[in-house]
């Protein structure tokens, strides 16, 4: 404990000192012709902040306010848990969209658990699941979101799982279209976390508003870069996953340049969403600590204007 308390600190006084990456950063965010110049966006994932909700230090209905007031950050990433019996209380639903809006906030997605398995072997079970996830359909398109990042969960084998899989996110996404809304796979455990097996189970559904939400962690046993290359042409957002850093301020498990080199050679411009699930730095410090990384790979993935 006294090693990780001596560890922390030092982290936090490296970052606070910012030299080195935090100074590059600030240049850098000075240095683009416009903000659509930026070759991406950096949004917050709740899930950052899920020690505090789960303590309830901190309420779900602020989170778009201290998502832009403590960290600088313009785009938000809901997870159901924190208002999983809010999905059909509109007037909750209100508060949380005028709350956004009221801090300039954009609301961009809900990841969804929790509802039953899209690749359920049994029938009638999947269809159950694809009818649980209608009522985050509704609620994302009043919200004003993009997408609700799903899970392509199922317990058979390669073939037969994707099949399954691609069933039940086919019959989502046709009950998500006209709601302007997409279905979006993270690679989160069991064969979801093989980039080329969810890649394939993505082509299956043949809908062009089913695509995936590749995270840099959660790939196990199956190497995270090429996950990322199997799952950005179907991205229609990014989660840039983050767990310790060095003196430096590098990632130390995942080289964030070469994932954002990866992101960026695949013409991706969306959102990136900062997941930070460290132990070692608190939730604000290792929100901050990602943020200027992923800062600093924007120098690293495209010049900047004269």
């Amino acid at each position: 404990m006294q090693n990780m308390t001596h560890r922390r600190d030092f982290l936090v006084q490296s970052f606070a000192a910012a030299a080195g990456v935090g100074l590059t950063c600030s240049l850098a965010s000075q240095a683009w012709a416009s903000p659509q110049d930026k070759p991406f966006k950096i949004s917050l994932a709740q899930w950052s902040l899920h020690k505090p909700l789960f303590a309830k230090q901190i309420d779900n209905l602020d989170f778009a306010k201290i998502t832009k007031e403590k960290f600088g950050i313009e785009g938000v990433e809901y997870v159901n848990q924190f208002f999983k019996d809010k999905a059909k209380d509109e007037a909750y639903l209100s508060e949380m969209k005028k709350r956004a809006s009221d801090v300039g906030v954009t609301s961009l997605l809900i990841m969804i658990d929790g509802e039953g398995a899209l690749g359920d072997q049994n029938n009638d079970s999947r269809t159950k699941a694809v009818e649980n996830h209608y009522k985050w359909v509704e609620a994302a398109k009043f919200l004003g979101c993009h997408s609700i990042r799903v899970n392509a969960e199922t317990k058979a084998d390669y073939e037969e799982g994707k099949k399954l899989a691609a069933d039940g996110l086919r019959r989502l996404a046709e009950f998500a279209k006209p709601f302007g809304i997409n279905v979006i796979v993270e690679n989160h455990g069991g064969l979801s976390s093989n980039g080329k097996w969810l890649a394939e189970t993505i082509k299956m559904t043949e809908m062009s508003n089913c695509g995936t939400l590749p995270d840099f962690g959660n790939f196990y046993d199956y190497d995270r870069y090429q996950g990322v290359i199997d799952l950005m042409p179907f991205a229609k957002a990014v989660s840039a996953k983050s767990y310790d850093f060095d003196d430096k301020g590098n990632e130390t498990k995942i080289d964030f340049h070469r994932m954002m080199k990866i992101v960026a050679d695949a013409k991706y411009t969306g959102w990136v969403g900062i997941e930070y699930e460290g132990n070692v730095l608190s939730p604000d410090d290792g929100i901050m600590a990602t943020k200027k990384l992923l800062e600093a790979c924007m120098v690293s993935v495209r010049p900047l204007a004269d």
